[in-house]
């Protein structure tokens, strides 16, 4: 084998976003680069090794078990290149530059508008860089150092990840204002085993955190004797469009919940009628209502342990109505 002359960091990163991807196309997207750089790179850095890094076949491409080997070498180099540029950075101002979060599809939405707010207040050197994924591909990221830290919701798989709780965050019930049980002021689990429930698809974490409330929900999530007892959305917000709609009821995390609806109504003042009622979910007999616990997770090796401490300062400076907060 001859020696080879050079193998770019560029190099390293482009077989690394391959084998993430398994496609080259998202590959050169992911690195902002044309699919034809992409691709002559990686194939004059194959004929360098002399070797075969992708299978390449019709819409699909594969990692080749030496590739596999190469590849988790080549994160490694890119971590520990990161590393170095990070120390440096460190060196003059720990809170310069992005630092990129992840964040799940459930959580966004309702935090990312005072935490971005309060992240410019407080280090507006210290820009977000925001991905929205489902929890599986965040914890990818992380692995990748595609992102610096997420906010998930727990549980999720122990990958060595370092992890601070933030919050707990009850769960609300959703129902139609014309519902019988709109009229309460709260409502049992017990009692919403009787109803349609309208769930997440499937990958979103709070779909599962809902049949932990309902678990029984799991076995009509498709059709089973000709009745169907649970129906599926693509986001919380279609959810709740669903439930005004009279298809059934839901569960939805408490920041969700928007501020007016809890708001007593103005008098003399004449307001729409809400086409939703909010209901908190209580079981008695002293057992917490159903909840979840929302965390900051970061990679062991990321060594911008002030950038951590300032994103979870911003966060607890948020309003964060209705959660109990972990500080």
């Amino acid at each position: 084998m001859r020696i080879i002359d050079a193998v770019t960091l560029t190099e390293l990163k482009y077989i690394v976003a391959v084998a993430r991807e398994r496609h080259f196309g998202k590959a050169a997207d992911a690195c902002y680069v044309s699919q034809p750089t992409l691709s002559v790179a990686i194939k004059k850095l194959e004929d360098e090794l002399e070797v075969k890094l992708f299978e390449r076949s019709a819409g699909e491409v594969t990692v080749t078990p030496l590739g596999e080997q190469i590849v988790q070498q080549a994160q490694s180099v890119l971590d520990q290149a990161a590393s170095i540029k990070e120390i440096a950075k460190r060196g003059k101002d720990p809170l310069a530059g992005a630092l990129n979060l992840g964040i799940i599809y459930t959580i966004g939405p309702y935090l990312l508008p005072d935490l971005v707010r309060q992240n410019i207040a407080r280090t507006p050197q210290m820009p977000l860089m925001l991905q929205e994924n489902f929890t599986v591909k965040l914890l990818e990221m992380l692995r990748a150092g595609e992102i610096d830290c997420a906010i998930m919701a727990e549980p999720f798989p122990d990958t060595g990840l370092a992890v601070a709780p933030l919050y707990d965050e009850p769960f609300v019930a959703v129902l139609p204002t014309s519902h019988p049980l709109a009229v309460r002021e709260s409502i049992s689990s017990e009692e919403l085993k009787n109803e349609t429930m309208l769930l997440l698809g499937a990958g979103h974490c709070f779909r599962d955190h809902v049949l932990e409330v309902c678990p029984e929900f799991a076995r009509f999530s498709s059709n089973a004797e000709g009745i169907r007892k649970s129906f599926e959305g693509s986001s919380l917000e279609t959810i709740k469009h669903m439930v005004a709609s009279g298809m059934g009821v839901t569960l939805v995390p408490r920041l969700s919940v928007p501020a007016e609806a809890l708001k007593p109504k103005a008098r003399g003042r004449k307001e729409p009628e809400p086409m939703v009622r909010y209901l908190p979910v209580h079981d008695g007999e002293g057992r917490e209502p159903p909840m979840r616990r929302v965390v900051l997770a970061w990679r062991r090796s990321f060594t911008r342990y002030e950038a951590i401490a300032a994103l979870r300062n911003a966060i607890y400076a948020c309003e964060l109505p209705g959660v109990k907060r972990l500080s």
